[in-house]
């Protein structure tokens, strides 16, 4: 155990308490002996202090030269480089997966962070000619204004990164609420960001709940922009809240994402990718595979060899080495996940292996549930159809690709798919053919890079992308400008 931090919220770069003088623990979730840290309950007047100081900061942060403002973001990556090892304990015990996955997070925000520091150099216009002579145009992006950020806890770091940088390099100011459950790796990434010369105000933090913390910053009348990553409960009332006042809102929710196999794929590939994609981040992951869509006739066998590899994982707490899968994230979702496995068995599906809470031992002081197959599975069950964000696979046989097809597509969500097939023809199908905002080819559902759009469709998001080179569109606007140097009255669209 190390020493318990007392984290404060970051406003206008001090660390102040809340206004109330309310504060909530975060324990570690494989220990919860471990108090990892007592963060900020803050309210409505937190929020207003965090988006005045925002407002201010931005009036001169707009004016900063974009290849400046992505010089400092340059420079933060190489502080996450230095300081990898320590954020990522730091991440491991806050939300509990295993080291080696906690360092994954950290590799992203570095690479965003390079990524968007990159394009202050960059951030192109468009230049187009003139329908009359003597007449320049030309296009620019311009920031907004104060974005109000709410992220989550599965990807703490990454995720944050992936909407504060892009914005700031734009010129915008930032004021975040990141899940109570993992609020650390915020601090560390606006820590580096501080350090490499980041403005008071530019970024401020306020940690807290939904209702209290997240409702006052969604409503906020100086906060134009909204970038949410959450359930879909929630996401569409950020969305309506939102509209209310024509916000520009960004949402990234949920996934229900399929993986097919077809008869003629490499098993072994297929199995490794699986239980990776399945059981990675204890399943708790937007793109998790939840659906392993099978051809029938080699459906018993990839299900033996699914099945066998889950029995085989080692659960444990993150920290440990040894550890390939860490707990759940709190009570509530060990209780959620327990609720599905529950429902599995009452719809009719088989339970293959899992579907228990760990215990004994250190197991009795954190969240840890058994890795779950589940056979026999159909398309109607709730199994099939809602996403659980757990360590929990549903196994579901069909006759050939079109079947596969028809129910990879039949669900609410619409984020990541995958197919592993030896054949060019199915394959550019898939890819053509699949409701998702992200296809794998031979690869399984997780593993999505930077500098590729990541966003879904139907009930994933609302149509706007995080990173690649669409990053900028959420947090900027575009600006058209005309230069008439004729030195005389030019009527545009007259029939001259």
């Amino acid at each position: 155990m190390t020493e318990t931090r007392v984290f404060h919220n970051f406003i206008n770069g001090e660390f102040v308490p809340s206004s109330s003088g309310q504060t909530f623990e975060r324990r570690n979730p494989a220990d919860q002996r471990d108090l990892v840290g007592v963060f900020q309950d803050s309210g409505a007047a937190d929020v207003d202090a965090a988006v005045a100081a925002a407002k201010a900061a931005y009036t001169t942060w707009r004016k900063v030269p974009a290849p400046q403002r992505g010089e400092i973001l340059l420079k933060a990556a190489e502080l996450l480089v230095a300081r990898k090892e320590q954020y990522s304990h730091d991440l491991t015990r806050e939300m509990g997966k295993p080291l080696f996955e906690a360092g994954g997070d950290i590799v992203e925000a570095i690479g965003m962070a390079q990524f968007a520091g990159s394009e202050g150099r960059r951030m192109h216009g468009v230049t187009t000619p003139s329908e009359l002579p003597n007449k320049f145009q030309m296009s620019m992006r311009q920031p907004i204004g104060v974005i109000g950020m709410i992220t989550p806890w599965n990807f703490p770091m990454a995720i944050a990164s992936w909407k504060m940088l892009p914005a700031l390099v734009c010129g915008n100011t930032v004021v975040i609420k990141p899940g109570e459950d993992a609020s650390i790796s915020t601090y560390n990434l606006v820590a580096c960001l501080v350090e490499a010369g980041l403005p008071p105000g530019v970024v401020n933090i306020v940690t807290g709940y939904g209702p209290s913390a997240g409702q006052p910053l969604v409503e906020h009348p100086d906060v134009p922009v909204l970038s949410f990553t959450g359930s879909n409960e929630v996401g569409r009332l950020v969305y309506e809240l939102g509209a209310r006042q024509i916000k520009r809102v960004s949402l990234e929710m949920g996934g229900k994402n399929p993986l097919i196999v077809m008869d003629d794929a490499d098993l072994d590939l297929v199995e490794q990718g699986v239980v990776w994609a399945a059981f990675g981040t204890t399943g708790q992951r937007c793109t998790a595979t939840s659906r392993l869509i099978v051809q029938r006739g080699i459906a018993a066998e990839m299900s033996e060899r699914i099945v066998a590899r889950a029995k085989a994982l080692r659960v444990g707490n993150g920290l440990q080495a040894t550890s390939e899968m860490g707990p759940l994230v709190n009570g509530a979702q060990l209780e959620r996940v327990l609720g599905y496995i529950e429902l599995g068995k009452s719809e009719g599906a088989t339970l293959r292996c899992g579907g228990a809470r760990l215990s004994g031992g250190d197991y009795d002081h954190g969240f840890f549930v058994q890795p779950t197959v589940f056979t026999g599975v159909t398309p109607t069950m709730r199994i099939a159809r809602e996403e659980i964000f757990g360590p929990v696979l549903s196994i579901i046989e069909v006759d050939d690709f079109d079947e596969a097809l028809a129910v990879a597509n039949d669900v609410a969500y619409g984020l990541s798919a995958s197919i592993y097939t030896r054949d060019i023809n199915t394959a550019y199908r898939a890819m053509h053919e699949l409701e998702a905002g992200i296809v794998y080819i031979n690869a399984p559902t997780i593993g999505a890079e930077i500098h590729l759009p990541f966003g879904g469709v139907k009930g994933t998001g609302n149509g706007h992308r995080e990173a690649g080179p669409t990053m900028l569109d959420v947090f900027s606007e575009w600006k058209s400008v005309y230069v008439d140097y004729s030195g005389a009255l030019q009527r545009a669209q007259i029939d001259n």
